[in-house]
């Protein structure tokens, strides 16, 4: 009885059929994946299939780029996509590359491909009441291809590991489009109040000429007011302390107040910024020099300044790391538990052929993009003179009167036409550039224009086809306004109903705003009248039975051709 127990308790011979592997206290010492995750043969194999599987999401990918490049508010999710690719990495690492990978990640990364390829036939639309939610979105199909990619490999325990730099991915687009009516343009007003008041503080009055060239004069090289709202400085201060929470595995109550305190410290720093720019346009006042320097300057306070207030982050944290009060969630550790080497070149060759399979597909896609009326009308492309020649000289009995465009961060986005006729009205007609959806009545709801009316209103246009219009009827007090919104392709004006404020909708072959020669264009008409003592109601009347003259004689198609 004594032999057998010492035979048990006797460690392992060379040749014994149990190795250090086989036992739990053995396992974080081998590494997971034998030899095949110490050869250098796999990690070059899986670089075919990944590159099969970029060129698959080149739909998902370019949409993003488009979004990363033409927004400088969401341009920092490139570098979120970015961050989230290597602290995956790190824990992979973490985990001795493990490769206990499982084939089913072979279901999220069809999925990711699937949303890619057909992007342009099928959308999945969730809304409550401003909230949209896109669940196909160009975010959600990257997420699913990293997180495929970890399963397929890396296996359940490392997914489960990297759950935070997978989650980062859902914020490619950093900033969502509801932003602009709850956060920005709030925040617009909120800045240039204070920097008007700071300037006056310095010795300039409201209705001061030099005031007025100090907040607008595009020679200076920039604006302080109304753009400069800070958003961009607080949401990549947000981020970072998103990012660094994690790295210290801070509790989440404090990782929390990471986030707060570093979004406010943005914005903070950004109203410094300002006043300090504020002094700098009075010094340079008068200085030609100077003023031709005004946009470097206002990078290097920028910069400065961002700086500063990420060093403050940072020694916040790490005094935090130093107080043995403050509760540190410990490092996950390397998995340990039983080993199973399992062959992962089966898994390379199924993930290639299903990258092959979308191959096609998307590098059409990027032959659309190519195509694509990515950024639309810049100077250079298309002059301002030739996008005015795009307007109908004449409408009915309305003759053209003057063109002009609206322009954001120096790229233009909408171009208008007032058109004058009878009684002295004037109408002014527009096309939205950008090759996005886009409604006039929304854009001005987020200026805080609130209509007493909006309807859903069919009027014929040229060559009697009718339009569905989204209407609304706008009145101040001091001007009543009508106007209406459709969406018109080169063929045909689409059928546009103004959705309720909650939904959940599955479209098949959704609206197309992108692809050239094809697109469809936003169009929209206004008309301005001084408010007078009549009811809203038989003004709206009034003013709708004009814009039905009005439409009548637009060949809408006709317009969104010029503008493809």
């Amino acid at each position: 009885m004594i032999q057998a127990t010492d035979f048990h308790k006797a460690p392992a011979s060379a040749g014994s059929s149990e190795s250090l592997a086989d036992s739990p206290a053995g396992a974080s010492r081998v590494h997971p994946g034998g030899d095949e995750a110490r050869s250098s043969a796999f990690w070059i194999l899986l670089v075919l299939p990944v590159a099969l599987g970029a060129v698959g999401l080149s739909s998902a990918l370019l949409s993003l780029w488009d979004i990363w490049t033409s927004d400088p508010l969401r341009s920092i999710g490139l570098l979120i996509v970015l961050a989230s690719v290597v602290l995956t990495l790190r824990v992979w690492r973490q985990c001795n590359w493990e490769l206990h990978g499982t084939w089913w990640g072979l279901m999220p990364i069809g999925a990711a491909l699937a949303m890619s390829v057909f992007r342009g036939k099928i959308a999945w639309i969730g809304a409550i009441d401003h909230f949209k939610f896109d669940f196909l979105a160009p975010k959600v199909a990257l997420y699913c291809f990293g997180s495929g990619v970890v399963l397929l490999f890396g296996g359940t325990r490392v997914w489960r590991q990297a759950w935070f730099p997978l989650a980062l991915l859902l914020f490619a687009q950093p900033v969502p489009t509801v932003s602009t009516r709850y956060m920005d343009l709030p925040l617009q007003g909120i800045s240039a109040h204070i920097a008007r008041s700071f300037a006056v503080r310095i010795g300039f009055a409201p209705t001061n000429p030099e005031l007025l060239r100090l907040m607008f004069a595009p020679d200076f090289g920039m604006f302080i007011a109304p753009g400069c709202d800070g958003l961009r400085g607080a949401i990549t201060m947000g981020y970072l302390a998103l990012i660094v929470g994690y790295l210290k595995r801070v509790s989440l109550l404090r990782w929390g107040s990471y986030v707060a305190g570093a979004l406010l410290l943005g914005y903070l720093f950004n109203l410094i910024r300002l006043c300090g720019l504020v002094i700098y346009y009075r010094v340079a006042l008068g200085h030609a020099l100077l003023e031709h320097l005004a946009k470097q300057a206002d990078y290097a306070i920028g910069g400065f300044l961002i700086l500063i207030a990420a060093s403050l982050l940072f020694r916040v944290v790490m005094r935090d790391e130093q107080d043995p009060r403050i509760k540190v969630r410990p490092d996950p550790k390397a998995p340990v538990g039983p080993i199973r080497n399992s062959s992962v070149y089966p898994k390379v060759a199924a993930f290639a052929a299903l990258g092959l399979v979308c191959v096609l597909p998307g590098f059409r896609a990027i032959e659309h993009h190519r195509k694509s009326l990515v950024v639309t009308f810049r100077d250079g492309e298309l002059t301002r003179d030739q996008l005015n020649h795009l307007m109908p000289q004449q409408i009915g009995a309305y003759r053209l009167s003057r063109t002009w465009q609206e322009e954001d961060n120096r790229e233009l986005r909408v171009e208008l036409a007032a058109y004058a006729g009878p009684q002295a009205r004037e109408f002014t007609l527009g096309v939205w550039l950008l090759p996005s959806e886009h409604s006039m009545n929304d854009s001005w709801l987020a200026r805080g224009e609130w209509p007493l009316m909006r309807r859903d209103v069919v009027f014929p246009t040229a060559n009697g086809q009718p339009v569905l219009f989204d209407t609304a009827f706008y009145s101040d007090g001091v001007t009543d306004s009508f106007a209406g919104n459709a969406f018109c392709t080169p063929s045909s004006c689409l059928l546009f109903h103004r959705k309720p404020a909650s939904y959940l909708a599955l479209i098949v072959d959704p609206i197309d705003f992108s692809t050239r020669g094809e697109r469809a264009v936003p169009i929209f008409f206004r008309i301005d009248v001084p408010h007078g003592s009549l009811p809203a109601a038989r003004v709206y009347d009034a003013l709708s039975s004009e814009a039905r003259g009005f439409v009548s004689s637009i060949d809408l198609p006709n317009l969104s051709g010029r503008f493809q």
